[in-house]
């Protein structure tokens, strides 16, 4: 191996010092002593800051071999891990671009992370490390980020006020989140995507005055039901609804809400073993009323022409 220059002592200010742990539950820290114990203990304090703890054994093993803190710092920048972990330094070396120290190139991620948080961003869109990868290789900076969610959110405010209604009561999904799928909507539609979906055709109900139930909608959403077709629907079933409510408890049943969305979207839904769907169900009540209204007004017509009696 080449001769390396040798570790300059670290001292430390502080008392309490990051552990550690070997496999057999152990301190690696406890196995050193003096200068050699003060340079791993700040080094993995450092590394782990960079959520590279993993590192712990590499340099262990470093500062056994009397290597100094800068090299084994330097050294551990070559690692697979230290690659991956600042994976948008890889990038911007490949762009010609200088790359960033880490104190900076944390700064860029926890900058990315506060917009992102501001605006209301979801849980799991991007707020990882790994997410920041593209940006930092980019050179994309925290102030052209901010733009774009800034324009992102303008999208949402110009947004249909029954389809962001439907999102949030169905999913609770907040403007953020409708946000995250304007601003990448490749990334964010494995988030929403179901969602967004269920959502149109809510919001067609919610516009005729109906309830959203997010199982409901799901299933139409499955069957393919558009929020074009949704709203043809549910002008159908608002303008009928009261009068099928009244069929029906003029014929000893009820109608709801559901049924007739079934009626509407699924109409060759399977049947129970004696019983009918919600299709055959207005079908059936419909015929009663027509054959009802039809020997009605046979009566009335047999009445008339039999003339008056009186008394």
């Amino acid at each position: 191996m080449a001769t390396m220059p040798r570790r300059a002592d670290i001292k430390l200010g502080m008392t309490q010092m990051p552990k550690a742990i070997r496999r057999d539950g152990s301190d690696w820290a406890d196995s050193l002593s003096g200068s050699d114990r003060d340079a791993y203990v700040a080094l993995t304090r450092e590394f782990k800051r960079f959520g590279l703890e993993s590192l712990a054994g590499k340099i262990y093993e470093y500062v056994k071999q009397g290597y100094g803190a800068d090299v084994i710092a330097l050294l551990l920048q070559d690692t697979k891990e230290y690659k991956e972990r600042f994976a948008g330094n890889e990038l911007r070396r490949k762009m010609g671009l200088a790359v960033l120290n880490p104190g900076e190139y944390l700064a860029a991620e926890a900058s990315y992370r506060q917009i992102l948080e501001n605006a209301g961003m979801p849980k799991g869109f991007y707020d990882t490390p790994s997410d920041f990868n593209a940006w930092i290789g980019g050179d994309v900076s925290p102030t052209e980020i901010k733009t774009r969610v800034d324009l992102a959110m303008d999208a949402v405010n110009r947004t249909d006020p029954n389809y962001r209604g439907a999102l949030y009561q169905m999913y609770g999904v907040a403007e953020g989140e409708l946000a995250a799928y304007f601003l990448d909507r490749k990334r964010a539609e494995p988030i929403i995507k179901k969602q967004a979906a269920a959502a149109s055709i809510g919001a067609a109900a919610l516009r005729r005055g109906f309830a959203a139930s997010v199982l409901d909608m799901e299933s139409y959403a499955s069957l393919g039901v558009t929020g074009q077709e949704a709203e043809a629907a549910y002008a159908r079933i608002s303008d009928s609804f009261e009068s099928m409510m009244g069929l029906a408890n003029r014929y000893g049943t009820g109608w709801t809400q559901r049924e007739a969305e079934q009626e509407a979207f699924m109409p060759g839904a399977a049947k129970t073993i004696g019983s009918e769907n919600a299709f055959e169900k207005g079908k059936r009540l419909r015929s009663q009323e027509r054959a009802a209204f039809a020997g009605g007004r046979a009566a009335t017509s047999q009445g008339l022409n039999a003339g008056y009696r009186r008394t």
